[in-house]
């Protein structure tokens, strides 16, 4: 049988070690870390005596921990009134426990805790002659304070948003639901990242089913690094190759929390400022929380305009094209005359005009959203204005095609959620090119391949247009209007209404 020295030994070759125990001799454990944290210039060993001659060791990542704490509520009680134990060599675990001053000191006994302990910004102290080592909560590093979200501002709402980090964003959580049934738990996923997964839910609220689904998915995650929650969202969607995106994302803990009220499971993933929310619906995509914070009556104007320019944004140049090429008789004639004008210079067909113009257009976009901030808008006002009147006055494109596709780039900057938006951006030219060899018929054929794409689609096993088809009117009042606030239902009679309690179809996932 090999000795504890031996295995410390052979599995710090080895590289990551599975199930060391503990050994009774600090000095083997301490050169076990050395072993593992080799050219680890940034791994700190401070050795120090205890009271009455007995050595111990911390072991620290600079950068991660605070040595100030360490140094009050660790070191110097240790050396000013630990228990002088003349008559035994050998540190007690209680005695540590009853000097240390720090409030999270834990007993360790693997040296797999140990080293995923230091990875996570836990300090580790090796007495030299003891039964266990303990790991003291003394993380520190800089991060990102509470603002604003720049992605999803409003007028009149909450100005904080998620962070970087988990600790801070479940406390951003637990300060709006104040109730012990919002449970949370959390696992780690990522072999070289070891990223911490929190999920949240309201028991009571939330379908027992649904949980069991978010925990299976997420336990399936096989990844060697989780470095952003777009990682576990990859993962987690029932169609992860399908335009549509089946979770909801965002940075306001105000929307992560009433979707907690509404019986949905949010995910948090430490390192990314964006929580994920699951099962994500069409209606939710389409909803901004400024419809909540406004008057109910000016909310559901709000949210038909934005249905309104959903349409323009998917189908206004694909309808242009489909009319200008094939159905001119649909045209009054001073206009038809007027556009007939416009375009008796113009070299190209309708559709190539169109094709032109959005693909200018979604470059524009994306070099505005790419450049510093203080250039970016400039740039595609600018662009946009420039380019546009230059490709007129060369004969390029007419004014019209440029008004259309002027009209749906306003559009599509009101469909709230970004992920949605990419979504309509894509479909775009898909449709125009049905609409540009086939004109209407092409046209009313892919809104009918769209639409039954969206009948089949499911998120965690609920419809995807789930209130509209299947119809349920007591969920249409917060899909098509937006009710006064006291003359909803409770939390719970609309959780059911929105189909979340019937169950998740596992045989889809």
């Amino acid at each position: 049988m090999p000795t504890t020295e031996e295995q410390h030994n052979g599995t710090a070759q080895a590289g990551m070690p599975q199930n060391v125990e503990w050994s009774s001799y600090g000095e083997h454990n301490v050169a076990f870390l050395k072993d593992c944290f080799q050219q680890c210039e940034d791994m700190i060993f401070y050795n120090f005596e205890l009271q009455g001659g007995k050595k111990a060791t911390l072991c620290y990542l600079d950068g991660l921990t605070d040595t100030a704490m360490l140094d009050e509520h660790i070191i110097e009680p240790l050396k000013q009134r630990y228990p002088d134990q003349t008559d035994s060599a050998n540190v007690l675990v209680e005695d540590i426990l009853r000097t240390v001053t720090a409030v999270k000191v834990m007993p360790i006994y693997s040296m797999e805790t140990a080293i995923e302990a230091i990875l996570s910004g836990l300090a580790i102290l090796i007495p030299h002659r003891a039964a266990a080592g303990f790991t003291i909560d003394a993380i520190k590093f800089d991060k990102r304070g509470v603002s604003e979200p720049t992605a999803e501002s409003v007028i009149r709402g909450p100005r904080d948003g998620f962070v970087e980090t988990l600790q801070t964003n479940v406390a951003l959580l637990r300060r709006r639901i104040r109730t012990q049934q919002l449970k949370m738990e959390s696992l780690k996923r990522g072999a070289l990242t070891h990223t911490e997964i929190r999920y949240a839910y309201i028991e009571g609220i939330a379908d027992p089913d649904l949980v069991e689904e978010v925990r299976r998915r997420l336990q399936r995650i096989s990844l060697q690094s989780v470095l952003d929650s777009g990682y576990v969202e990859a993962c987690l969607e029932d169609k992860p190759a399908y335009l549509f995106p089946q979770i909801v994302t965002t940075e306001r803990p105000d929307v992560a929390a009433s979707h907690l009220l509404e019986g949905r499971i949010v995910i948090i993933v430490d390192g990314s400022p964006v929580v994920l929310i699951a099962p994500g619906l069409w209606a939710s995509f389409m909803q901004s929380p400024e419809d909540y914070y406004h008057r109910h009556y000016f909310g559901t104007v709000i949210r038909w305009l934005r249905y309104l320019c959903f349409i323009i944004s998917l189908l206004g140049p694909s309808l242009y094209v489909a009319i200008i090429t094939y159905h001119q008789e649909m045209i009054p004639t001073e206009l038809i005359l007027t556009m007939a004008r416009a375009r008796s210079q113009i070299p190209f067909p309708a559709l190539v005009e169109a094709l032109l113009m959005e693909i200018m257009f979604e470059a524009i976009r994306e070099a505005g959203a790419r450049l510093p901030q203080q250039v970016g808008s400039a740039v595609s006002i600018v662009g946009a204005l420039v380019i546009g009147q230059a490709a007129i006055s060369a004969g390029l494109v007419s004014a019209p095609m440029v008004m259309v596709v002027s009209i749906t780039g306003v559009s599509s900057f009101l469909v709230p959620h970004y992920n949605m938006g990419i979504a309509v951006r894509m479909l775009r030219f898909p449709i125009m090119l049905f609409s540009g060899f086939l004109g209407l018929f092409g046209l009313i054929m892919a809104v009918i391949l769209l639409a039954t794409h969206l009948l089949k689609l499911k998120s965690f096993g609920v419809p995807y247009l789930s209130g509209i088809a299947p119809m349920r009117k007591n969920e249409l009042k917060d899909i098509l209007l937006r009710v006064p606030v006291w003359s909803e239902d409770t939390q719970i009679e609309r959780m059911s209404s929105a189909g979340i309690n019937e169950g998740v179809d596992r045989s889809k996932s």
